[in-house]
This record gives C-alpha cells, sequence and structure tokens, in this order.
C-alpha cells in the first residue's frame, strides 16, 4: 500500500493550494481514518487534520477556519484545501491512513506518504 502526495509548492502569504493524496495497492478493501501531518524543520510531526471513512472531521486549533479536508472514497484519496496561508503554515505535509484493510486480511496496516512541500513566503 502506497500513498502518493502532491500538490505542494511556494506561495505568497494569504495564498491557497488543494494538497491531494491517493491510496495505492492492490486489493484495499477499505480505509478508515486519514490524516494530515506537518512538519517544520526542527520541530515534531503534528497533526493537521483529520477525516473519517465516514466524513467526520477534525482540525487543529491552528489551521481551524482555514484549512478544509474532504475524501473521496470511491477513488481512495484525501484532500487538503489551505487557504488564507501564512509563513507559520511552511512544513513538509504528510499524510497518513490509520488502518488499510486489505482483503483476506486479519489486521490492518498503516501507512504514511512521502511528503509535500508546502512553503509560504511573507
Amino acid at each position: 500500500v502506497q500513498l502518493q502526495a502532491s500538490g505542494g509548492g511556494l506561495v505568497q502569504r494569504g495564498g491557497s493550494l488543494r494538497l491531494s493524496c491517493a491510496a495505492s495497492g492492490d486489493d484495499i478493501y477499505s480505509i478508515t481514518t486519514m490524516d494530515w501531518y506537518r512538519q517544520a524543520p526542527g520541530k515534531p510531526r503534528n497533526l493537521v487534520a483529520s477525516i473519517t471513512n465516514f466524513g467526520d472531521s477534525n482540525y487543529s486549533d491552528s489551521v481551524k477556519g482555514r484549512f478544509t479536508i474532504s475524501r473521496d472514497n470511491a477513488k481512495k484519496s484525501i484532500f487538503l484545501q489551505m487557504n488564507s496561508l501564512t509563513p507559520e503554515d511552511t512544513a513538509v505535509y504528510y499524510c497518513h491512513a490509520r488502518e488499510v484493510w486489505l482483503r483476506g486480511a486479519y489486521s490492518p496496516l498503516e501507512s504514511w506518504g512521502q511528503g509535500t512541500q508546502v512553503t509560504v513566503s511573507s
């Protein structure tokens, strides 16, 4: 199972970006909660937003009201619409799948994407 994140880039303060993350691999039956994390240089990786397979979402206080997480279960994908970006949002953004159930498996897998760089200039 692989998670491929994309959509990062360089944007000015106040700008917007949309991140995408797609899961690929044979025999994926379902994926439960998926998340976006971010890690700035010299800082720990922090949870930004989560979404369940039913569409319930949660956000960190630092992005609430500016970021929107969404999901397309049929495409095994999640998205992060980021608006009103500030330099404090500069980080590598990682997508994460908490439980990936493969057909016939007795236990789920956990999976991380490779990260996509978001840089916000002032």
